[in-house]
């Protein structure tokens, strides 16, 4: 009997293959100790060396030959060269996440917990933000539209984009989401100039967006100095069906594993009918070159579970990038995933370039306590505190309880010395030393 042939994707029992299945699903990102250390020299050297050692790496790295920034001029002389049907694509793109991101803004507001005291919530913009914009394999306009759109919509007055290699759709892009500045640099170099700040690339408050594991490793080293979005690991797609389309469900599974032979791309159901299907129309359709093929030997699977309640508990450990679902009940459990799709028509692949909703998601499990990047994480929200007399005999005695109970006799006395000398009388004090306090509020 001839030997059968290795499957595209492995199907796993929950009852009977329980230490594979917690490994699938317990697997997280695993740190590479050598690009950890290539970066951390890489992103030292441009720290302390500024543009020459920018350029040098941009040179070396990236195929640098002429100027590192991009000209409005050249932006518009390549935008021309776009065909029609992706400059209506990147136009529509534009617009639904530039509506999605409008409504994302956090609001300010005040409030009085009792008479005499307002608290406020104030909401301002970053002043600068880097967008990363990967250049490897193929152009990503939508990852530069997914990261400068939102900041620009939260009010962010500079956005510059990095890009190693940006090809005529990635400098459409640009000029349709307002970014202020575009760079011809990548990797950890390019991270850390926005980190740091060179003579070319000003410093930002903030960097965001995908890239391999040498941006994915620079974005942590330099996170203790400059804000990130999240630390991104290898992209991730879950699947909770009892009854979906088998031919649909393998083409999402596909679709995500082509990103990265580290992809995960996995199927929780309860249905062995729906398992055998969906792995015949992977082998089905499984294209002859790319990723995909190793991701989903190595870091796919197809979960058969005791019942539906088991997938979703299954796909709430896992925390994936996206979760893709029946119908909105299961939607409604499914609360640890960087975003949802609902129904059998919402292909994930839409998520990526045309909702609107972000795809700069969490992945490797950082879904259980974060959503997908917005333009609330362009902004500063803050408190404003005034408390007047009235609020400070209510509200003063028990700050100087607290405080005791604390053992932080300072705290107790900075309250207890307002509580203890009338307003009045402290302005007069102060009046006669020859300073002036602001009017009280009452």
């Amino acid at each position: 009997m001839p030997a059968a042939a290795p499957r595209a994707i492995r199907i796993l029992r929950s009852d009977t293959d329980g230490a594979a299945v917690a490994a699938l699903v317990g697997r997280s990102s695993a740190r590479n100790a050598e690009v950890e250390r290539t970066v951390a020299d890489i992103v030292s050297r441009v720290r302390r060396g500024g543009d020459r050692a920018l350029l040098a790496f941009a040179k070396k790295f990236d195929g640098l030959d002429g100027a590192i920034e991009v000209s409005r001029a050249e932006m518009r002389t390549a935008a021309r060269q776009v065909p029609p049907p992706v400059k209506r694509a990147i136009r529509l793109a534009a617009v639904n996440i530039r509506t999605v991101a409008r409504k994302q803004v956090p609001r300010s507001w005040s409030v009085s917990p009792v008479a005499g005291l307002r608290i406020t919530q104030r909401v301002t913009p970053l002043d600068r933000v880097g967008c990363y914009v990967p250049g490897g394999r193929y152009p990503l306009p939508s990852s530069l539209l997914m990261t400068s759109i939102p900041a620009i919509a939260a009010g962010v007055r500079e956005v510059f984009a990095v890009c190693p290699r940006p090809d005529p759709t990635v400098m459409f892009a640009a000029l349709e989401a307002g970014i202020t500045r575009l760079f011809r640099v990548g990797g950890a170099h390019a991270v850390a100039a926005l980190a740091y700040g060179t003579d070319s690339i000003p410093r930002v408050d903030k960097i965001v967006g995908p890239g391999n594991a040498y941006v994915a490793a620079a974005k942590a080293l330099v996170a203790a100095d400059c804000a990130i979005d999240f630390f991104a690991g290898p992209s991730e797609i879950a699947v909770v069906s009892s009854n979906g389309v088998a031919e649909w469900i393998a083409a999402d599974l596909i679709a995500q594993a082509e990103h990265d032979p580290d992809a995960r791309a996995i199927l929780f159901t309860p249905s062995s009918r729906l398992a055998r299907d969906v792995e015949a129309e992977i082998v089905r359709q499984l294209p002859a070159t790319g990723p995909a093929a190793a991701a989903l030997k190595s870091n796919g699977g197809i979960v058969l579970s005791r019942s539906l309640a088991e997938s979703i508990a299954l796909c709430q450990r896992l925390a994936p990038e996206h979760a893709v679902c029946d119908n909105d009940a299961v939607a409604a459990r499914l609360t640890r995933a960087g975003t949802v799709f609902v129904g059998a028509l919402s292909a994930q692949a839409c998520g990526d370039y045309v909702t609107g909703s972000n795809h700069v998601l969490p992945t490797s499990g950082a879904a259980s306590a974060r959503g997908g990047l917005s333009a609330a994480d362009f902004v500063r929200v803050s408190s404003i505190q005034h408390i007047g007399r009235r609020a400070l005999a209510r509200i003063g005695p028990a700050a100087v309880a607290l405080a005791e109970a604390e053992g932080l006799t300072g705290h107790a006395e900075s309250v207890r010395v307002r509580l203890k000398t009338p307003v009045a009388s402290a302005f007069r004090r102060k009046s006669k030393a020859g300073g002036s306090l602001p009017r009280a509020r009452r």
